[in-house]
C-alpha cells in the first residue's frame, strides 16, 4: 500500500497546479495575451489524462480496501462473497494501471502533440530509389487516410521514370499528434528488389530518407522579414493550373540559417506563401529541437529519431514479402498489407520500446 500511496501522492500533488491553470485559462488578463494563453492550454491538456488516470485509481485503491475489510470483519458470507467478487475484479486492473500513472507522470517530448512536416528524397539506387520514394510517400498517405490524418504537399520533384526525387507534405490532425506517432519514421528505408528498370531479373539494394519535424506553430518561431528574401518563379509539374504563365511559386530563402524552402501546389501566390512560412518556421524551430533530441539519443538508443536522422532504420524486401525494423528487431511477413498503409503495428512496437526506455531513464 505504500507503493500506491506514493504513486497517489504524486498524481494528487498536480491538482493544484490543475486547478490553478483552470483559473487562469478563463482570467482575462490571460485571454488577451494569445502567446500566454496558448502556452497555459497546452500545460492544462498536459496535465488533464494525469488527473484523471490518478482520480481513477485513487477510487480503485479505497474500493479495494473497503472490499478487503468487510472480508476481515464482516460475518454474512453474502457480503463477503461479494467482496471476493470485487476484489478479484479490482486486483489484476492496478498493475496496468500503476505502469500508465508511471508514464504519465514522465515529462512526454515536448513536440509530440504538434502536427508534422515529412519530407522523403531518394537516396542511392537513381530512379529505382525515386519510385521507392514515392512507394513510400504512397504508404504514408494510405496511413493518413486510415487515421483520418490531412495530408497537404507542400513541394515536390517527380523521378524521371516515376515516384519523386523529393517530396515534402504537412500532416494534420485535431485529435492525435501526429508528430508523435510519425517521428519514428526518421531515418534511411532501405528497399530490396527487383527494380523496374532491371532488365536480367537481378535484385538491387536501393534506399530513401525520411525525415519528420514537428510543425512549428505561430507563436513557436518569431521571423524577422528582413531576414527572408523571396523569390517568385513560374509553378512547374503535375497538377498545376498555369504551367509556366503565372508567377505564384513561392521560395524562400532565410538568410541567417541558409534554409531554402519552396510551395508551388497552389494556384494562389499568397496560399503559397502561407505553406512556405509555415515550413520554414518548422525546419528553424527543428534547429533547436534537434539539440534536445540529441541530448536523450545515448539514453533511448532504440530511437532513431532522437538521434542520426542518417542511420538505417527499416528494411523492405519484395522477393521474402519481408519488413523489417532493425532498431526493435520486429519483422512483419506480409510486406504488400504494409506498404498499403497498415504500419500500425511497428508503431505500436517502437512506442512500446520507447516507453520501456523512458521508465528506465526515470528510474535513473
Amino acid at each position: 500500500m505504500a507503493d500506491n500511496n506514493t504513486l497517489l501522492e504524486k498524481v494528487l500533488s498536480l491538482q493544484d497546479k490543475y486547478q490553478q491553470l483552470q483559473d487562469q485559462l478563463s482570467s482575462p488578463e490571460v485571454m488577451s495575451d494569445m502567446k500566454k494563453y496558448v502556452q497555459l492550454n497546452k500545460d492544462y491538456k498536459e496535465l488533464q489524462p494525469i488527473i484523471a488516470a490518478g482520480l481513477e485509481y485513487k477510487r480503485l485503491v479505497e474500493e479495494l480496501a473497503q472490499a478487503k475489510d468487510i472480508l476481515v470483519n464482516e460475518k454474512d458470507e453474502d457480503l463477503r462473497e461479494m467482496a471476493r467478487e470485487e476484489i478479484s475484479d479490482i486486483e489484476p486492473k492496478l498493475p496496468d494501471m500503476e505502469q500508465n500513472i508511471k508514464l504519465l507522470l514522465i515529462p512526454a517530448d515536448p513536440d509530440d502533440s504538434k502536427n508534422a512536416m515529412v519530407e522523403i528524397r531518394g537516396g542511392t539506387g537513381g530512379d529505382e530509389a525515386a519510385i521507392f520514394a514515392g512507394d513510400l510517400f504512397r504508404m504514408y498517405s494510405k496511413y493518413a487516410e486510415k487515421r483520418g490524418w490531412k495530408l497537404e504537399i507542400t513541394d515536390q520533384a517527380p523521378g524521371t521514370s516515376g515516384g519523386f526525387k523529393q517530396v515534402v507534405f504537412k500532416l494534420s490532425s485535431s485529435n492525435d499528434g501526429v508528430y508523435g506517432i510519425m517521428k519514428y519514421e526518421s531515418g534511411v528505408h532501405r528497399v530490396q528488389r527487383v527494380p523496374q528498370t532491371e532488365t536480367q531479373g537481378r535484385i538491387q539494394t536501393s534506399a530513401a530518407s525520411v525525415a519528420v519535424f514537428p510543425e512549428a506553430g505561430e507563436f513557436d518561431i518569431e521571423l524577422n522579414p528582413a531576414d527572408i528574401r523571396k523569390d517568385l518563379f513560374c509553378a512547374s509539374g503535375p497538377g498545376v493550373q498555369g504551367v509556366n504563365t503565372t508567377y505564384s511559386a513561392v521560395r524562400l530563402t532565410h538568410i541567417p540559417s541558409g534554409i531554402v524552402v519552396q510551395c508551388q501546389e497552389e494556384r494562389s501566390q499568397l496560399k503559397n506563401l502561407d505553406r512556405a512560412m509555415e515550413e520554414l518556421r518548422t525546419r528553424l524551430y527543428n534547429m533547436a529541437h534537434q539539440k534536445y533530441l540529441d541530448g536523450i539519443a545515448a539514453k533511448r538508443k532504440t530511437m532513431v529519431s532522437t538521434g542520426d536522422r542518417s542511420a538505417k532504420i527499416r528494411t523492405y524486401n519484395y522477393p521474402q514479402s519481408r519488413v523489417t525494423d532493425h532498431r526493435i528487431n520486429w519483422t512483419m511477413y506480409n510486406l504488400p498489407v504494409f506498404m498499403d498503409g497498415d504500419i500500425q503495428e511497428c508503431i505500436d512496437q517502437l512506442q512500446i520500446a520507447e516507453n520501456a526506455e523512458r521508465l528506465k531513464e526515470a528510474g535513473e
